[in-house]
């Protein structure tokens, strides 16, 4: 019996013994070693062979992924590893580190109760590290630190032992003090990463060797000894003294919690039903004998098995041939297969418990995000919340026009397996719009509709996508229903920021009607007038609807109606058809007919869309575009060249810092102007620099740009070049 099959009898022995799981997720910058540190630990524990490990790349089984190097599918796996005399089932997750792909991290966090941060030793904490352990910490994953590359600072920067260590204290410092900032209140001194306690790691993965406190105690080897083999190009030795995955594994085990442990404070966080109900109990104790309760966090699809759903089992046990629920779906689900995943292989098993990951087939409407449960009323898992927004869009046409259904049903596929792309379609021309991240993201779902789903596609050039917002508070705006029997009295104004910043960090619940309490309570306490929180009614976007008008006959009933109207504004603006952020709207006043037959949809929508509309563009409409906080490091002789090319790109250099030879300028820049920087900036600098952005939301677009934006927009969109004027909306 091999090595491997032994691991997988383990496995599922150990599946079902919670206090013996650890899931983890594996978050870093691009770049800083992860994928490579991964294939070392599933070599370690003997489940790819270890000559091949850092050079494999199994979990970048993409070819997409091996031919850029860098991750874009967070795979899964998980392996068997022996700590003090017992033995443990780790259930590894890799996650992206690029910018346009974080959708898929934050989705990873959603599974996992632990992280190990890797950074790389020469280059430090940077941007992204920062982004990731963000989007960990707010899921309440508990982290812990390996500093990798250790080889480098030794034979390529030439320091010595106690420079060394400078670095790593410094590295050390800046990680807790991030994780001081964003960590959840009652973890604020246990979750520091401490080299004492063996929290901390230093290694190289590439050299499949890494030490820790306890194993310096454990095996007498100091830093000295570390700095002796590297100098001497003996790393060979350090690896069989002390592996990569030996040391890793058991700061894993020691540091990093138990489903049953985690489950207790995650469940809150990633949950809002009742902690009481049956479901709710189960999942706080991570019982696998109460009811199925599974949250799909991605979608592959596979030639040969059709859609695989990934998930973490949080209650109960999902099995083969078991009916289930899918969330928002009104019939049932058979259950196909149930799987959990070795390296890149599908180990099918009968059933999956509480606390584990399982891959299963069967489940056809599930998208990444879907709750998938045996109780027909559970209540959803909470929406996952993106760091960024889709903000570049290319509109995307079969080569032929007989591939047009085989174009529809790719389109369909990528954007259950990958929610972060939005794919519509434009109403008047019939068009196929797809949005992502970035430039990079829309590139590989481009490769991946051509390669995997086999559809030869034309795709334009990349736009970016704005958003619409005001500037001051309207005056009371009428609007009227078609039959001239319904008036509604509206004010616009911007909404406070604080508010905004709340909504998209998903601290208010976005189903308004469910959770009214919190939601007046939360706005409340972020300083809105008690009568207005009292009467909000919906929340799209980050955007508010509140109601406060008095005694109002018929209006409760109309509700639904004014509700509708308001998510059809959020969805495209008065100004150019782009999505609203940003905006308070007050029903003030209304005057309804008596008869229900003369307020029907036909009636009511138009009025209150008019009434918005009317209002906003009497409150200063703006166009807010989408910007990028970018990162540069550029040998100091280059610094012209590239200041030169960010200038020609209405960019703001915020500072300049040096490093030894090289400049590290920070910046932000309007993602409308960094289209084509990549190949330009290689260009300028001879290939010698190294880059990156990460998408920073909004900010207006400079006043004289306005206009023109505008019309060029309205014009791509076959709109007349002129918003409408109030009067228009006055019917």
């Amino acid at each position: 019996m091999g090595r491997k099959e032994e691991n997988v009898r383990k496995a599922e022995k150990l599946r079902k013994q919670l206090d013996r799981i650890r899931n983890i997720g594996v978050i870093a910058h691009i770049d800083h070693g992860k994928t490579t540190f991964s294939d070392n630990l599933l070599a370690g524990a003997g489940m790819i062979s270890e000559e091949l490990a850092g050079e494999q790349l199994a979990l970048d089984y993409d070819e997409q992924e091996q031919a850029r190097g860098i991750t874009i599918n967070a795979a899964a796996a998980s392996m068997v590893h022996e700590y003090e005399g017992k033995e443990y089932l780790i259930n590894l997750i890799d996650t992206p580190g690029h910018v346009d792909f974080g959708g898929d991290v934050t989705r990873a966090m959603r599974a996992v109760d632990g992280g190990i941060v890797v950074v790389c030793a020469v280059e430090g904490v940077m941007p992204q590290t920062e982004t990731v352990l963000r989007q960990a910490l707010r899921e309440k994953v508990k982290p812990v630190l390996l500093i990798n590359k250790v080889d480098r600072l030794i034979n390529e920067l030439k320091l010595n032992a106690e420079e060394m260590q400078q670095r790593f204290i410094k590295i050390i410092g800046e990680v807790n003090k991030l994780i001081r900032k964003m960590v959840p209140e009652e973890f604020k001194d246990e979750w520091k990463v401490k080299v004492e306690d063996g929290s901390v790691i230093f290694g190289s993965s590439l050299h499949n060797w890494a030490i820790s406190k306890p194993y310096m105690d454990k095996t007498g080897i100091t830093f000295k000894d570390i700095y002796d083999y590297c100098k001497n190009n003996d790393e060979k030795t350090l690896a069989k003294k002390l592996p990569m995955y030996k040391t890793a594994l058991d700061m894993v085990i020691d540091h990093l919690p138990s489903p049953k442990e985690a489950q207790k404070y995650r469940i809150p966080v990633i949950w809002k039903g009742d902690p009481e109900s049956p479901v709710g109990k189960a999942m706080l104790e991570c019982n696998s004998k109460g009811p199925l309760a599974m949250m799909v966090t991605k979608i592959i699809i596979d030639p040969h098995a059709g859609e695989i759903a990934f998930g973490r089992v949080y209650s109960g046990e999902i099995r083969e041939g078991q009916e289930v629920y899918i969330s928002g779906m009104p019939k049932k689900y058979r259950v196909q297969q149930v799987a959990i995943m070795v390296g890149n292989d599908r180990i099918t098993v009968k059933e999956v418990e509480a606390g584990n990951i399982a891959a299963v087939t069967g489940l056809k409407d599930a998208i990444a995000g879907s709750t998938v449960t045996s109780e027909p009323d559970m209540e959803s898992f909470e929406s996952i919340k993106y760091i960024s927004d889709p903000v570049v869009t290319v509109r995307v046409e079969a080569k032929r026009p007989s591939d047009l259904p085989k174009l529809v049903k790719a389109l369909r596929n990528i954007s259950k397996s990958d929610p972060s792309i939005v794919v519509s379609i434009n109403q008047e021309s019939g068009e196929y719009l797809m949005s992502g991240m970035g430039e990079l993201h829309l590139e590989i779902t481009e490769y991946r509709i051509k390669n995997e789903q086999g559809v030869d596609i034309v795709t334009s050039e990349p736009t970016v996508i704005y958003r619409e917002t005001v500037e001051k508070k309207s005056p009371k705006f009428e609007g009227k229903s078609p039959n001239k029997h319904n008036y509604l009295y509206v004010e616009v104004e911007p909404l406070d920021e604080k508010i905004v910043k709340a909504i998209q960090e998903g601290q208010i619940p976005e189903n308004v009607k469910k959770h009214a309490k919190e939601v007046t309570k939360t706005l409340q306490d972020l300083g809105m007038d008690r009568v207005e929180a009292k009467g909000v009614f919906a929340i799209k976007g980050p955007n508010i609807i509140t109601d406060v008008t008095k005694g109002i006959q018929h209006l409760f009933e109309t509700k639904e109606l004014l509700k509708q109207a308001f998510e059809e504004v959020i969805d495209s603006g008065p100004k150019a058809n782009e999505p609203v952020m940003g905006v308070k709207i007050r029903l003030v006043d209304a005057k309804l007919h008596e008869d229900a037959i003369h307020r029907g949809p036909a009636q009511i929508i138009p009025a209150m869309r008019n009434a918005i509309y009317g209002a906003m563009t009497l409150a200063k409409p703006k166009l807010l575009e989408p910007m990028q906080k970018i990162f540069i490091s550029v040998p100091h002789e280059l610094m012209g060249e590239v200041s030169k090319e960010l200038q020609q790109r209405r960019a703001t250099i915020l500072d300049i810092k040096s490093e030894g030879d090289m400049s590290i300028i920070h910046g932000k820049a309007p993602v409308a102007e960094m289209f084509g920087f990549a190949s330009a900036i290689r260009s300028a600098t001879g290939g010698k620099v190294l880059w990156n952005t990460e998408n920073m939301g909004f900010e207006p677009l400079p006043d004289f740009l306005q206009e023109e934006v505008t019309a060029k927009i309205r014009e791509r969109k076959g709109l007349k070049p002129e918003p409408w004027g109030a009067d228009h909306y006055m019917g």
